[in-house]
């Protein structure tokens, strides 16, 4: 775990006003990427989401919350309206786990079952770990592609990757300390491998069977590949996106002596 997460984890845990609000809850949705095989749709969502999260609110505007999330998230080109990408025929399915730290900002002054504020749209930031895990169906079968090093990598490339959660949202005290809030939030990792397509076709001769087959796709059904060594495989940007979009339903434990009465 890299030192600045480790260190705003620990804060994060051991911080201690006098006036405390805890919150815990969880979430359900959906996951979603943009990426080599998803080039031009932001809101595309491939696969479920869920987790949990516990936050610490300073006051009525600003928080500060410790996410774990799990989903999936998936591409094929073969759904594709655009015929270069069909041709490539590539596909992928990625589990993705993260753990974050992310601070919140109310537009509005919002405290469950005590503020004039039933509702408030908030947007947050933070920091965060992605596990991720690229697999692809290949003749009735699963294979993790990491470790068959596609594009003719010198080693498999990391599985975890620093990533940047940011979004919107809006919540809504539907019944005593409970909220309810609809979010939609965008990851930026330092990765282009979410999918395992980032770089350039390999020489085939140089890898396995089994990599050959699937770094280049395009022939499987017509028999006219189209990975010819050093051109390129995936879409030329640098990283890929992917996102989370649900509802979360939490509960707000709120102490009597605090900021908390207006």
């Amino acid at each position: 775990m890299p030192k600045v997460l480790l260190s705003i984890l620990l804060l994060f845990l051991t911080y201690n006003l006098h006036a405390q609000a805890w919150e815990t809850g969880g979430f359900i949705g959906g996951a979603g990427y943009m990426g080599d095989l998803n080039q031009t749709n932001p809101l595309k969502i491939s696969g479920p989401a869920a987790g949990v999260m516990v936050k610490y609110n300073f006051n009525g505007y600003l928080s500060a919350k410790l996410n774990y999330t799990y989903g999936t998230i998936a591409g094929a080109d073969s759904t594709s309206s655009n015929q270069l990408q069909r041709m490539r025929n590539l596909s992928f399915m990625t589990t993705l786990t993260e753990v974050s730290v992310i601070g919140e900002f109310n537009f509005m002054k919002y405290i469950p079952n005590v503020s004039h504020n039933y509702y408030t749209p908030y947007f947050f930031i933070g920091i965060g770990l992605v596990n991720y895990s690229p697999q692809a169906t290949y003749q009735g079968q699963a294979y993790s592609l990491r470790p068959l090093q596609t594009e003719g990598q010198s080693k498999p490339y990391p599985n975890t990757a620093i990533s940047i959660p940011y979004g919107v949202g809006i919540k809504y005290n539907f019944a005593g300390a409970w909220t309810i809030a609809g979010e939609l939030g965008y990851r930026q990792p330092n990765t282009d491998y979410l999918d395992d397509v980032g770089g350039f076709y390999p020489n085939k001769a140089s890898l396995s069977p089994l990599s050959a087959a699937l770094s280049d796709r395009s022939g499987e059904n017509t028999g006219n590949y189209i990975g010819t060594t050093g051109t390129q495989r995936g879409d030329g940007r640098s990283r890929d996106t992917y996102l989370f979009a649900g509802i979360t339903i939490s509960f707000t434990f709120i102490t009597p002596k605090c900021y908390f009465n207006e």
